[in-house]
């Protein structure tokens, strides 16, 4: 076991670099990477069948729920490095995630590349804290992915209110965000774990290039979907029952999401890095972008096919 100061050598070079939560958004992009990079990949989600349908025979498929002791096994052993990403259900991890992580210190796991949020060192009530603390003193070679308010939230969590009823809404105020998309953040995740020794211990805060308000986010979606999407300011409450009822997320992500957009709403949320320029060597996607590419998401099921050129 290496110490924390210490990274994988060229031993695990050949051998099966794991990636949790392989068929979500940034997970896919961490798999790919590191297939294009020649790396055999051991992807692992709740549901092994998804997996195979998703990536095929190109991965070794495993099934892996961070409760279910029973999958453990078959996920960590022979893994030397590791992406990890927190499922959001899991919203208590030093009682849902740390005993798998432990078995997996055990197991011989030697680096982990774990997907974070911006400023997670700051805000101890997000559960990601946890895990960032937990690895620190694991042992275990680290690199926190800490990654700032992703595009594909409004494609994923918010997707039946900007489809369904125009509007968006989020308590965030007038207070700016730092977007990034989850392309660039598995591609970053990736190259954390196809150079260890680059970026062993490090914690890379990954954004875009622009710090958005969410007016000027639904004026971008606006235009490119060719109908008027309205932005809602609700209130922490009135956003609550709205995630709960409307969009029906549990209530640790709800919790998790109102402490998002309260920190942007103090204006806490705006900051942003050249961690993309910087480690791929290109210009982060912005929103633009981005809407553009998945416009089609937005539009409703009776419209499918008649979006504007």
């Amino acid at each position: 076991m290496p110490h924390a100061n210490e990274v994988p050598g060229t031993a695990g070079a050949t051998e099966a670099i794991l990636v949790t939560g392989a068929t979500g958004n940034v997970g896919r992009a961490v798999v790919e990477a590191l297939l294009n990079a020649g790396k055999t990949v051991r992807a692992a989600g709740r549901d092994r069948d998804a997996v195979r349908k998703m990536f095929g025979d190109r991965v070794e498929a495993v099934s892996l729920d961070f409760t279910d002791p029973s999958t453990w096994t078959a996920t960590f052993s022979g893994v030397r490095q590791m992406f990890l990403l927190r499922p959001p259900q899991l919203g208590k991890p030093k009682k849902q995630m740390l005993p798998a992580l432990e078995f997996a210190r055990r197991q011989g796991v030697e680096q982990i590349v774990f997907l974070s949020l911006q400023d997670a060192e700051k805000n101890k009530v997000v559960p990601h804290a946890a895990i960032e603390s937990w690895l620190r003193t694991s042992g275990i070679s680290w690199t926190f992915v800490r990654a700032s308010f992703f595009h594909q939230n409004l494609s994923t969590t918010h997707l039946m209110d900007i489809r369904d009823r125009n509007e968006l809404v989020v308590p965030a105020g007038s207070g700016a965000t730092a977007f990034v998309d989850a392309e660039d953040v598995g591609a970053v995740a990736a190259a954390a774990l196809l150079d260890p020794h680059t970026y062993s211990n490090k914690a890379l805060t990954v954004t875009g290039d622009e710090a958005l308000t969410y007016e000027r986010i639904v004026q971008i979606l606006t235009s490119e979907l060719g109908r008027p999407i309205r932005y809602a300011q609700p209130g922490a409450i009135r956003y609550a029952l709205h995630a709960r009822r409307r969009l029906l997320m549990p209530w640790t992500m709800v919790l998790v999401t109102l402490a998002i957009y309260t920190t942007a709403r103090m204006g806490m949320a705006a900051g942003l890095t050249q961690t993309v320029r910087d480690v791929l060597g290109r210009d982060p996607i912005s929103f633009a972008q981005f809407a553009h590419r998945e416009r089609g998401i937005w539009t409703p099921q009776s419209n499918r096919g008649h979006l504007p050129s």
